[in-house]
């Protein structure tokens, strides 16, 4: 976790010499907050029914027919999700332990009501009005910043409400860290950009005056004093996951979220010397907030900058301003799949492929572009690359090529359609080759495999809390479930989340929710893990309900683009 204390006055100036930003939200968004157009339960089922077989048209890639494969959706539904007219909005509301349908006959994991009740124990409240949740409830461990709201973590909590039926708190949320956005962001005398998104909030109540502020983090408080790069992009992917949950574009709409939008676009399309479209970033800039050897262009901030332009495209507005985006936003998403899906894959003949390479080559005719040692290759991934399947490796740079697995990565390349139909299947196909390696007892790990040795203390700077299988360095963590579930869905392998879940369901509870697991299986409740980790409960929550009604699954996940041209096939050469 990465943390800032800043305060900032009423009039948006520091008061601290140390630069903290605090929110004094005196008008309180009062000409903002405009009631979502909510559809009736019955004509919202009926909105997320017809939406479904929409979105999940594309889900078998090998179909001739796309309404053979709509037909073959709606026969697989059926069959495999008989309890997904029970889910969704009929899970626990406030007050409530069992949902009403499970009342009527279908009774849910036990686990189910414990978790409902710790998510809403998380809320944090703002003059009156839940803003989100916080990190972790565990009295036990110092607080650190984990009674913090972070903006990536906040995510499955705000869609596990909004597959419940409860929207105001996730519309709080965004409008909140959208004012905290505005503010001036000084750290240690360097301006940031004015479109960074904070990393995380928490409430300041002044007991004197009676008074609450909200107290912002930008990163001069983390660990390593790094701003976040994802908070940004996952902001822009909540709002799309409000607007297609309620129906309601009015708050997209709003000229507030507009320029928010448009802010943090102008941070990550901007022009430099860069020669690739992908994203250049700081190590410990996204969920890996530590030295772990993920700067340069690392897969989950490409895959969720791909995310977040093609959410982007959506809810901006046609104007002026919202077409000159929309159109730097269509060019950089067709170099960005271009660059990813060519260089950035790996297979079983890619792999050989690159273990033949020749270096030292000049000119466009090169074959190996980033000029790539085969001799870097290291000996771990021969033998886990498996005849059938394949994933896109952890980062690609000059003589660079990070091969390791990245979960977040890859779900979110499959939900946004980076991933194309034989990708995504590929590495699904994979998941289920090396269930032991990527899941093992507890789903799911954050990297495989770990790093160890002589280049642990060279890649984490000797960090005690990345040891290898711990932490970031090859733990397990229970909140991936759900990527990796809605994953599951949108490619027709629920069968892979369900055996996941069930896992997942047998410790969570019992361990009291941990934020992670240490070990090559998973088997070990983390050494340093906080207990009560809310994004833990969330995720559980939210894949839960996502198996029960996948129409959910529209909150997060997007159709492929035909315009993009796929280009490259998973098993062709790089040559161009």
């Amino acid at each position: 976790m990465s943390g800032l204390s800043v305060e900032v006055s009423e009039n948006g100036h520091t008061s601290l010499p140390d630069a903290s930003y605090a929110y004094d939200e005196t008008e309180d968004f009062a000409k903002l907050d405009h009631k979502p157009r909510l559809l009736s339960l019955e004509n919202r089922q009926r909105s997320l029914d017809e939406r479904s077989l929409s979105e999940f048209s594309h889900i078998s890639p090998n179909l001739t027919s796309q309404t053979e494969n709509i037909s073959r959706l709606a026969d697989h539904l059926e069959n495999m999700f008989a309890t997904s007219r029970r889910s969704g909005f009929n899970t626990p509301r406030s007050g409530l332990s069992t949902p009403r349908s499970y009342a009527a006959g279908f009774e849910p994991h036990p686990i189910v009501g414990e978790a409902w009740e710790a998510l809403r124990r998380s809320l944090v409240y703002f003059r009156g009005q839940p803003v989100g949740t916080i990190a972790a409830l565990d009295n036990s461990e110092e607080k650190l910043n984990y009674d913090q709201v972070f903006v990536r973590d906040f995510v499955p909590s705000a869609l596990a409400f909004l597959m419940n039926g409860e929207p105001e708190i996730v519309k709080n949320f965004l409008l909140k860290t959208l004012r905290l956005q505005s503010w001036e962001k000084k750290i240690d005398r360097f301006q940031l950009g004015e479109g960074v998104m904070p990393a995380s909030f928490k409430v300041f109540h002044d007991p004197v005056r009676n008074h609450e502020t909200l107290i912002a983090d930008f990163g001069e408080s983390a660990i390593g004093r790094v701003a976040p790069v994802d908070s940004g992009f996952w902001w822009i992917i909540l709002l799309r996951a409000y607007t297609k949950s309620t129906g309601d574009s009015t708050l997209a709409e709003m000229p507030e979220c507009q320029k928010g939008m448009r802010l943090i676009l102008s941070l990550c399309l901007s022009e430099g010397f860069d020669t690739f479209p992908t994203l250049l970033c700081a190590d410990g800039c996204s969920m890996i907030d530590r030295r772990m050897g993920v700067y340069g262009y690392p897969i989950e901030i490409q895959t969720l900058f791909f995310m977040a332009l093609r959410s982007a495209q959506v809810l901006l507005k046609h104007d002026d301003e919202g077409k000159e985006f929309i159109e730097r936003i269509v060019k950089r998403l067709h170099a960005l799949s271009y660059h990813m899906r060519a260089y950035y894959w790996l297979d079983f003949k890619q792999l050989n492929d690159i273990y033949r390479y020749k270096t030292e080559e000049y000119s466009h005719t090169a074959v190996n572009k980033f000029n790539v040692m085969p001799d870097s290759l290291p000996e771990w991934v021969f033998d886990f690359m498996p005849n059938r399947g394949g994933y896109f490796i952890g980062n690609v740079g000059p003589a660079n090529m990070d091969v390791r697995w990245f979960c977040l990565g890859n779900c979110i390349a499959i939900l946004s359609s980076l991933a194309t139909s034989e990708q995504s299947t590929a590495i699904m196909d994979l998941i289920e080759e090396r269930w032991e390696e990527l899941v093992g007892e507890m789903p799911v790990k954050v990297c495989y495999p770990a790093i160890e040795s002589h280049e642990w203390r060279i890649v984490t700077g000797c960090d005690p809390k990345n040891t290898r299988w711990s932490y970031h360095n090859g733990g397990s963590w229970p909140v991936l479930l759900w990527l990796l579930t809605a994953a599951c869905i949108k490619t027709g392998r629920p069968q892979i989340a369900r055996r996941a879940i069930a896992l997942a369901e047998s410790r969570l509870l019992k361990d009291n929710w941990p934020e992670y697991y240490d070990g090559k299986l998973g088997r070990y409740i983390g050494k340093q893990a906080r207990k009560f980790q809310t994004w833990s409960i969330a995720g559980y929550l939210v894949a839960k309900m996502m198996l029960e009604d996948p129409s959910h699954l529209g909150m997060v996940a997007l159709e492929e683009d035909k315009q993009m041209k796929p280009v490259l096939k998973r098993s062709v050469s790089w040559t161009i």
